[in-house]
């Protein structure tokens, strides 16, 4: 395995767990998301690190009873030495959404952490 393709699974794994109910409403998800995050959601609305750690855990997705998100055909690439960028389809509750994220390493002691995200309907 290069190095690329470890630093990818890195950030898909970081991904998955950050859809997965029980680390959502863990607490933990600040270890995988940059200080400088931004996400603009598949609302439209824009969410900053503060709002997005404030908000997961009882966000939609982080319930172990209720939906949780089903990726599919996750793909990451290296686009500059520690920045990653993914993309991936979702289903959630119904909805489906096409889905990218940069993810950024800056040092070992941190990590890989996700930098950006962008959620984008599909009719």
């Amino acid at each position: 395995m290069t190095q690329e393709s470890a630093d990818a699974k890195e950030a898909i794994e970081g991904e998955l767990l950050l859809m997965d109910p029980a680390f959502r409403a863990s607490g933990e998800a600040a270890r995988l998301i940059d200080p400088e995050f931004v996400e603009v959601g598949a609302s439209g609305r824009r969410y900053t690190y503060e709002e997005t750690i404030a908000e997961l855990p009882t966000k939609p997705g982080s319930s172990a009873g209720g939906p949780r998100y089903e990726p599919s055909a996750i793909r990451g690439v290296l686009l500059a030495p520690g920045l990653i960028h993914l993309t991936f389809e979702t289903v959630f509750d119904g909805n489906r959404a096409r889905r990218s994220s940069l993810w950024r390493k800056q040092d070992e002691e941190t990590g890989w952490r996700m930098y950006y995200h962008q959620g984008t309907p599909v009719p």
